[in-house]
């Protein structure tokens, strides 16, 4: 021991950046300059870098705000969209070694800078379509929506009726449409742009939280993380909210007439000005990264980090091996990552706490990710929310239910000492309570909303849901309609019609939104055939819907808020049970893990076993299959809250298993111990190493994309 103080003494002295006299004892006015120094450098790169957090989780969140948005805009189905949202974790996988690698021998906040402008370059990127795309948004409409002076009954008894010339400049606007939408596909633009700034985020998580645990007091240096940490969960909250303000602007906003605009924001074809947002946050992004090029390279280290010690923390968990007295602890890291790549990934894939942890995350990410993903779409199908009310309550109220769950986590682990053991049967919990009350979500949806040939018959009676569509009737059986057109009209008897004709509407009046139809030989209550009046839009859910979808918002924001306590303690349990050397490799293989199997197919399928709920499909311009138009409600419920609770289950499962092995590593004479707070369920040493310090406990607030789980 004396030895090894020795040679760390005469590490430190050698590298002592402040000048020192021959006796070896500073003067007060230059130790007072160098704090001065350090602590003025370190607090403007942590102002930079909240800022730069707040700066991603912001541009993050706001993408899945728009995830319905873009799928109407771009007529794709949900599958696609999740390949979307997945090409986040596949820029960020691209670059996260050589980052990782070569990012801490080069200038730091410089390549932070870099990260933002590539990050803020593919932020606009997802909003170029908007102006590449060269045409406005159409929706389907009768003509007599959108102000057309050509007078056309909605029932086309026989195309005569309709003016040869009308049909003609219609089917060559279609014509050159198809022309135009056959050579290209937009949502290449947005997946691209998705995927650059996947490659622009990289570096700013591993990069800057390194350079302020290199350079900051070690007192503050728990302090400056949490901060960064806790600005990262306010940038979700203006994320959604400017999400909810561009949803209720029209998308071709400042380009078309808004008066001449018959659908509105409670309309399924609505889509709003997605791309605004994008536009606002790139700008965000670049302004964040400004500060990074004109920080330095290095910060002069303050005096109490010269003389701090390395990590004595130790497990019964973990076979020590022989190690020379004279190797410092910086070589024994370049041994473990250069010299024995192999061997370190084989010792931490034989640590059956880890592996086990490892799979227990991977899985429940799995569910987190997809159900957060289509969160909004599933609010605006099963309770006919709009996208922009939607958006609101998420940034409003499950967001801080997150942050507040993280912070309770942490201060339950700190006020209690809780050990290693303690801190997995947390988790268990946080994880068992928060999918059962998951589980009662289930019994607060809405019924399917009654729409003629689709969920009812023409006659008032349900339909089973792996019934056929009928949209044909005897009493529109003298009508031209189409069965793709998605034109919906709501009847005086309650019931949603496809469209004014299949309802065999033969007569309109007025324009626009305010468009009534008349003598719908379809619409009419089953006692009387007489028939009745229409108006533009779909008809509302039923009277229980909004009671429903309060009760939802309750226990959403109770299920956030107890899944997120577990987050702590589950990321103690991974540090504490490696490897005080294989720490950085064991975060940097949980993180690539997560993201590979976990942040990129989870979308996908999620969004592939939506589409399955589908009643109604949009039809393209030149044909073939749109976005969808119409839900079955129940299905959807059962698939989304189903998937999302069979993936929680398995991984409970593997969460016990980790319970299970700790217990049987632990003594009965380690767990009162514990209780006592003498000595954890890791079999530390020491009263200090046993508990949770705030360094590691601030630290451990993160985990990846923390700031989108709801």
């Amino acid at each position: 021991m004396e030895i090894s103080s020795k040679e760390n003494t005469h590490f430190f002295s050698n590298n002592t950046i402040l000048p020192v006299d021959r006796s070896s004892f500073k003067s007060e006015s230059s130790a007072s300059k160098e704090k001065q120094s350090c602590c003025g450098g370190i607090k403007i790169f942590l102002g930079a870098l909240s800022f730069v957090y707040f700066a991603k989780a912001l541009s993050g969140s706001y993408l899945k705000s728009t995830i319905t948005q873009i799928e109407r805009r771009f007529d794709i189905p949900s599958s696609l969209v999740g390949v979307i949202d997945g090409s986040f974790e596949i820029g960020n996988l691209l670059i996260i070694i050589l980052v990782s690698y070569f990012g801490a021998k080069l200038h730091r906040p410089r390549i932070i800078g870099a990260g933002c402008l590539i990050m803020s370059a593919g932020t606009f990127l997802i909003a170029m379509p908007q102006f590449f795309m060269g045409r406005r948004y159409r929706y389907e409409r009768f003509p007599s929506t959108i102000n057309s002076t050509v007078s056309i009954s909605p029932c086309l008894q026989d195309k005569s009726q309709t003016p040869l010339s009308a049909l003609e400049k219609s089917q060559a606007k279609i014509n050159a449409g198809c022309e135009k939408e056959a050579g290209s596909s937009m949502w290449i633009y947005v997946l691209l742009g998705n995927l650059l700034r996947g490659i622009g985020e990289t570096p700013i998580q591993p990069l800057g939280i390194a350079y302020i645990d290199d350079y900051a007091v070690e007192e503050n240096a728990a302090l400056y993380i949490g901060c960064v940490q806790t600005v990262a969960i306010i940038g979700p909250i203006f994320g959604f909210l400017l999400g909810s303000l561009c949803a209720k602007l029209y998308v071709d906003i400042g380009f078309v007439d808004l008066a001449s605009v018959p659908i509105s924001p409670k309309d399924v074809q609505w889509v709003g000005a997605w791309w605004l947002g994008y536009l606002i946050a790139g700008v965000i992004s670049i302004l964040a990264g400004i500060p990074f090029w004109f920080l330095p390279k290095h910060l002069p280290k303050p005096e109490s980090r010269k003389d701090s010690s390395t990590s004595s923390e130790h497990s019964k968990f973990i076979i020590e091996e022989s190690k020379d007295q004279g190797t410092s602890y910086q070589q024994q890291v370049k041994l473990a990552e250069m010299a024995k790549f192999l061997p370190s990934l084989k010792n931490l894939f034989g640590n059956p706490v880890y592996i086990l942890y490892l799979c227990a995350s991977i899985i429940q990410f799995n569910s987190l990710i997809g159900m957060v993903t289509y969160k909004p779409k599933y609010i605006e199908q099963q309770y006919g929310q709009t996208s922009s009310k939607t958006n609101f309550v998420i940034g409003l109220i499950n967001i801080p239910a997150v942050a507040f769950g993280i912070f309770s986590g942490g201060l339950i682990m700190k006020k209690f000492r809780i050990g290693v053991l303690g801190a997995a049967k947390l988790s268990l919990g946080s994880s068992f309570f928060g999918y059962l009350l998951l589980l009662s979500l289930f019994a607060m949806g809405c019924e399917n909303s009654h729409v003629a040939g689709l969920t009812v018959s023409y006659h008032g009676t349900e339909l089973v849901s792996d019934h056929e569509p009928e949209l044909f009737s005897e009493c529109n059986s003298g009508c031209w309609c189409s069965k793709s057109d998605w034109d919906p009209i709501c009847g005086e008897d309650g019931v949603t019609y496809v469209s004014a004709c299949l309802a065999g509407c033969r007569a309109s009046s007025g324009g626009g939104k305010s468009t009534v139809f008349f003598n719908c030989s379809c619409v009419g209550t089953i006692e009387s055939s007489q028939s009745s009046s229409a108006v533009v839009g779909p008809c509302q859910k039923g009277n229980e819907c909004p009671k429903m979808f309060l009760y939802f918002l309750v226990i959403s924001v109770i299920t956030s808020y107890t899944l997120s306590v577990g987050g702590t303690p589950g990321y103690i349990l991974l540090l504490r049970c490696i490897k005080p050397h294989l720490k950085s490799f064991a975060l940097g293989i949980y993180t690539l893990a997560i993201r590979v199997l976990a942040g990129i197919p989870a979308p996908v399928y999620f969004g592939v076993a939506i589409d399955t709920t589908c009643l109604k499909w949009g039809t393209k311009r030149c044909g073939g299959r749109g976005a969808c138009r119409l839900y079955d409600s129940s299905a959807l419920r059962y698939v989304y809250l189903g998937l999302t609770l069979v993936l929680g289950t398995v991984s409970i499962f593997f969460s016990v298993a980790v319970l299970w092995v700790l217990r049987k590593r632990s003594s009965p004479q380690d767990e009162t111990l514990s209780a006592n707070g003498e000595r954890g369920a890791c079999g530390t040493k020491s009263r200090k190493d046993n508990f949770v310090n705030s360094d590691q406990l601030i630290q451990s607030t993160y985990w990846p994309e923390k700031e989108t789980r709801l």
